[in-house]
């Protein structure tokens, strides 16, 4: 059975999504969940479910990194925390991977040096998904892990995507299309980063479309995008502000008069469906590439919906060997093939 380590006391809500989610996740998706943190506080809100005879036990910790702990501080002296000892629990193998909605900075620390780096890997990269207009997902990364990138990073970010994506939306039967997010398709667009990429790329065994730009996160014509992380952080929080907005905006339109809000009554399943495609929860969180182990890491607000989709994402990647086929597909890069 696949057993994943969640980080209990790190979201904004915590503890009562990640016990709620472990207890949906245990229950549909037969994983082990091991609920790592204040044992008083956990098993409080355990009591308002029924996990009897469900794969799910609390690992003690005494410690809890908030979202206004510095990272790296937070990783020296906090190391009885929630995360670091979902972390070890990952590296003593006694779980297959970790969730955690807790500080992203913290949490990316403590995996890196806890669970350390694959040996082809130089540079781990955060993926985020997005849904798209063909129907499907598409892949960002890198959209925090680094601030600054080399050519060689954002290759190896695009290995590790196109094998993230084969893994968990493709099931193997797709070659993903890979484009590297700039300010135009054409080859001379971009800046010196951009420009060496594009020229590394074409030499990959990867299907590399070329330059996109950024309204391909959502056109479909592509399914995995690379980019640096300081660009990819920026895409992301304003791709999640504007789905805030819109949805906001939709509900103020809707109320205006009677006959948009009969209309309002006729659309609601396509406005549910439409929510639920875009939202976050039903993607889980975003997995940390190139550590060994499995890493996933959720929003500040992940609902217990979103924890069980992370659970769900990480025993995933678990059960594909994600890092085994990392390691091969980065050899055959180096090696030209």
């Amino acid at each position: 059975m696949i057993t994943i380590a969640v980080d209990a006391m790190g979201g904004d809500n915590a503890p009562r999504p990640e016990v709620e989610g472990s207890v949906l996740a245990a229950r549909e998706l037969g994983v082990r969940v091991l609920l790592v943190g204040q044992p008083s506080a956990i098993r409080a809100e355990m009591t308002k479910h029924t996990p009897a005879n469900l794969p799910i036990e609390i690992v003690p910790a005494s410690e809890v990194i908030t979202m206004d702990d510095h990272p790296a501080q937070a990783f020296r002296r906090k190391k009885d925390s929630s995360v670091h000892v979902a972390a070890r629990l990952v590296r003593e193998a006694k779980a297959h991977g970790m969730v955690s909605a807790g500080n992203t900075g913290a949490v990316m620390t403590v995996a890196r040096f806890l669970l350390g780096t694959l040996e082809s890997v130089d540079r781990v990269a955060l993926a985020a998904p997005f849904p798209n207009a063909k129907g499907g997902v598409s892949v960002l990364l890198d959209v925090g892990a680094n601030v600054d990138s080399k050519p060689e990073h954002l290759v190896q970010f695009a290995v590790m995507g196109d094998i993230y994506y084969r893994a968990t939306f493709a099931h193997g039967h797709k070659k993903p299309r890979v484009g590297l997010l700039s300010i135009g398709e054409e080859e001379s667009k971009g800046n010196e980063l951009t420009r060496e990429v594009h020229n590394r790329l074409k030499k990959t065994h990867l299907y590399y479309m070329g330059n996109v730009e950024g309204g391909d996160l959502f056109s479909g014509e592509v399914d995995v995008i690379v980019c640096d992380g300081f660009v990819g952080n920026i895409a992301l929080k304003i791709c999640e502000g504007l789905a805030v907005q819109i949805f906001g905006l939709l509900k103020k339109s809707l109320k205006d008069s009677l006959i948009t809000q009969f209309a309002a009554m006729l659309s609601q399943g396509a406005f549910r469906g439409l929510k639920k495609k875009i939202d976050y929860t039903e993607y889980g969180g975003a997995p940390l590439l190139g550590v060994r182990g499995v890493c996933v890491i959720g929003h500040g607000r992940s609902n217990a919906n979103a924890v069980k989709n992370a659970i769900r994402v990480a025993a995933g990647l678990a059960k594909a060997n994600i890092n085994e086929k990392i390691e091969q597909g980065l050899y055959a890069t180096s090696a030209g093939t």
